[in-house]
């Protein structure tokens, strides 16, 4: 059978690697600075994101719902933030405040917007393929 969601199985991939990609920047950037163990965590985490990501992706787990499978890549993003604030030296030194996350809402939008569903929910009926 001909994979016809093809568009969305790169949808989930790259969307959740562009959600990442500015850790492993930041990574590289601290390398070239020689700050090691900065880059060294923020590697880490970028590899653990990638590995998420494909082992956390719906068509592997047709079945279960998107809120559930999106708890690996949220949970990662969370630290990601939580690591950015560590590497540019702490909460103080951020003017960082409880406002601040309110900024971080609208990150949570598709845990309300999918709810439920699954992949199986996206399949066509079967009497329509041939």
């Amino acid at each position: 059978m001909i994979n016809t969601r093809r568009g969305e199985q790169l949808g989930w991939k790259f969307g959740w690697l562009g959600s990442f990609i500015w850790v492993a920047v930041l990574s590289g950037v601290f390398f070239w600075q020689g700050k090691w163990l900065e880059s060294a965590s923020g590697v880490l985490l970028s590899i653990t994101a990638i590995a998420a990501i494909h082992k956390f992706a719906p068509w592997h787990y047709p079945t279960q719902p998107y809120w559930k499978l999106m708890l690996a890549p949220y949970s990662l993003m969370g630290a990601s933030i939580v690591w950015a604030i560590w590497v540019f030296g702490g909460i103080t030194a951020n003017d960082f405040n409880a406002w601040s996350l309110l900024s971080l809402l609208p990150l949570l939008i598709p845990f309300g917007t999918l709810s439920r569903r699954t992949w199986v929910d996206g399949e066509p009926p079967s009497h329509l393929i041939k």
